[in-house]
């Protein structure tokens, strides 16, 4: 299993590899095919009972009303069950299955003002808590309840809301996604898609993860954690950072830093500023998207208040570790006679990275009130 060629087993990573075959089986998540099952697709009846799978996924099923009620004159197979209802207060599940695969691309939508009421988790191979757990927002780096458009090669997010990431999410047994609405009004609707594909997964390929954290406002006495209490061997692949300024001028002064594999007091990696690691020169001065990096938030006044997004995608230079990681980046901007400020600034992240299990429990996440952005 692990002698194949990775494009042999579906991890397909670039066009060259686009005309090889392979022995994988693709298959792809719907509300039309909650299991992504051959053959199973466009099954849902208008007025009828639920579609294959509806009902054991523990979805909600409103024979009648909406999408299905729209396609009354046309019947079966005419776009009768495109979306789900996101129950107030539940978790949705929106993959559960079996197998043997990898998770090639995910594409989900909603309003901005629902990105912190949404909560996405992963887990692998029937794990008891989640290889993945952020906002919907944050996860897609859509920060400050907004819409923004991303083109890098893992995430890409277009017009209007429309996020995709494709960060490939291997499993070896069991694959479950759910969605947490922590909204108080049940009347949107969820759009999603899950495409994936049953394969033999390589013997040293490592599970997909993703953390939230936040500190409002930062302690100015240390850095801000990305990423911390990482055991194991695996690669660090980026972050998403939200950053609201509380105190006037220049505010991306600070270093980010690694630990790895044993590291005490200082890091092994140290770079020269955050605008820097963030793919940016000078401040930045204009926001922009990029492939692997980019400043896709905020204006650039500097003012009190004033709010930023931007990410860094380590797919050309990952930060391998063998036994150990964690990795940080300093609050620092400028006060009088040219001397460095720790700064209270508000921040959050979403960590991205891969590892051998088992992982280490997640931070809490908090509570709606915790993540609410005011």
């Amino acid at each position: 299993m692990g002698d194949k060629p990775m494009w042999q087993n579906g991890f397909n990573h670039g066009l060259g590899n686009l005309m090889m075959l392979s022995n994988a089986k693709t298959r792809s998540i719907t509300a039309e095919n909650v299991y992504g099952e051959k053959g199973g697709g466009a099954k849902a009846g208008v007025y009828g009972s639920p579609p294959p799978g509806v009902t054991e996924l523990g979805q909600t099923w409103e024979a009648g009303k909406g999408h299905e009620s729209a396609a009354r004159d046309l019947g079966k197979g005419w776009k009768v069950r495109p979306c789900i209802k996101l129950e107030p207060g539940k978790e949705t599940n929106l993959m559960d299955i079996d197998g043997a695969g990898v998770i090639q691309h995910i594409w989900m939508t909603a309003e901005p003002h629902l990105f912190r009421n949404l909560i996405v988790r992963m887990y692998w191979d029937n794990e008891e808590t989640p290889s993945v757990e952020a906002p919907l927002g944050d996860f897609f780096c859509q920060g400050w309840l907004e819409y923004t458009h991303i083109a890098s090669l893992p995430i890409q997010v277009n017009a209007k809301q429309s996020m995709h990431v494709y960060w490939p999410m291997p499993f070896r047994k069991h694959a479950r996604i759910t969605i947490e609405n922590r909204h108080i009004d049940n009347s949107f609707l969820f759009f999603y898609t899950i495409d994936y594909a049953f394969t033999d997964v390589p013997a040293d390929a490592a599970y997909f993860h993703a953390q939230f954290r936040q500190e409002r406002p930062h302690d100015p006495k240390t850095d801000y954690t990305i990423l911390d209490g990482i055991k194991g061997r695996g690669q660090y692949i980026g972050c998403f950072m939200t950053w609201q300024q509380n105190a006037k001028g220049w505010w991306g002064e600070g270093e980010f830093k690694a630990w790895l594999d044993g590291d005490g007091e200082y890091p092994t990696i140290c770079g020269t500023g955050l605008e820097d690691y963030f793919g940016g020169a000078w401040g930045f001065q204009e926001k922009f998207t990029g492939s692997f990096m980019g400043k896709n938030q905020g204006p650039e006044n500097n003012l009190p208040g004033s709010r930023h997004g931007m990410y860094r995608w380590h797919i050309m230079d990952p930060i391998r570790f063998e036994e150990d990681f964690r990795c940080s980046i300093q609050a620092l901007g400028w006060r009088s006679e040219g001397r460095y400020l720790q700064l209270r600034d508000d921040i959050s992240s979403v960590a991205y990275w891969y590892q051998t299990e088992p992982h280490a429990a997640f931070p809490v996440l908090g509570n709606k009130d915790d993540l609410e952005i005011v």
